[in-house]
């Protein structure tokens, strides 16, 4: 059975190191705050104490980690030490991290210096994806890379290879793009509609089925209408990704004054107290300013 370290316990990497166990692979993990690993012993997981010491002995390493300087510090920084110090020849690092493509080029070009592959194989489908094993996989780099990886991949979601190193990080950022901005265009419209007097979940149950349908509608808009905004997603990471899209299309010579509008609305909401909301969190945010 293939050996997994999985670097990074946090809302999602907790679930997904349970499905793993679940599916009878040997798992070490490692997290920052090691309570949050310590939780997986009792289902099986081996916890080390460093990166290094995590992944010493796996046939393939998963990072879910926040953002690319996390990546790049749990991978790299001797102090850590980090994983690439004892990473084994042959082996496979699946980061499944949303973080910009440029990094996950860099990082790659590294791993491959020392004899290790690599996908960018960040995800879409929050918490919910992740206990149920249903989440969205967009994975890059080299194709035998990724069906080497395909069994585990798919007890953790639907994988697809999109493209070269890289690939699944702008895939990512596609995906954040359409669903920041449609959160923002589902609370704009519950919310128009309860100020005209009309009950917002009724209108949400209306537009189902329509061509306003939509996952955002059913999962997200359900959440405003029953204003319960407790972290499964977060709106701070929603307002990273964004920035990274602006980044990114920024590199490319590409305008996107829809994302910019969206990025600008999260930073409000963050800015006004809603960072730690889920992001669908964004409704608090439009609720306010139409009190002003």
């Amino acid at each position: 059975m293939t050996s997994i370290s999985l670097l990074g316990c946090g809302l999602m990497g907790s679930p997904m190191s349970s499905r793993l166990l679940q599916h009878g692979y040997s798992l070490t993990v490692w997290n920052r705050t090691r309570s949050k690993a310590d939780a997986l012993r009792q289902q099986g997981a081996q916890v080390a104490d460093t990166p290094a010491e995590a992944v010493a002995q796996a046939d393939i390493v998963i990072t879910m980690l926040e953002h690319g300087g996390v990546v790049e510090d749990v991978l790299f920084n001797p102090a850590l030490p980090g994983a690439a110090t004892k990473l084994k020849p042959g082996a496979l690092v699946i980061d499944m991290s949303s973080i910009l493509p440029e990094q996950a080029q860099d990082h790659g070009r590294r791993l491959a210096a020392q004899g290790v592959a690599y996908l960018d194989a960040p995800v879409s489908g929050g918490t919910v994806g992740a206990e149920a094993g249903t989440l969205a996989i967009m994975a890059g780099g080299q194709e035998a890379d990724f069906e080497r990886a395909r069994a585990v991949l798919d007890v953790l979601g639907r994988p697809v290879h999109v493209g070269p190193t890289g690939s699944g990080q702008l895939t990512k950022l596609a995906n954040q793009m359409i669903v920041g901005i449609t959160i923002g265009a589902v609370a704009e419209a519950l919310l128009l509609a309860q100020r005209g007097g009309a009950d917002p979940a009724k209108v949400r149950q209306a537009l189902r089925g329509g061509f306003a349908e939509s996952r955002i509608l059913e999962v997200h808009g359900q959440r405003m209408v029953d204003e319960d905004f407790a972290k499964r997603g977060s709106l701070a990471i929603q307002l990273k990704d964004l920035r990274n899209a602006l980044h990114t299309a920024d590199g490319l010579g590409f305008d996107a004054p829809i994302t910019q509008h969206l990025t600008d609305l999260y930073a409000q909401a963050a800015d006004h107290g809603f960072a730690d909301l889920d992001q669908s969190g964004l409704y608090r945010e439009l609720q306010r300013r139409q009190s002003r």
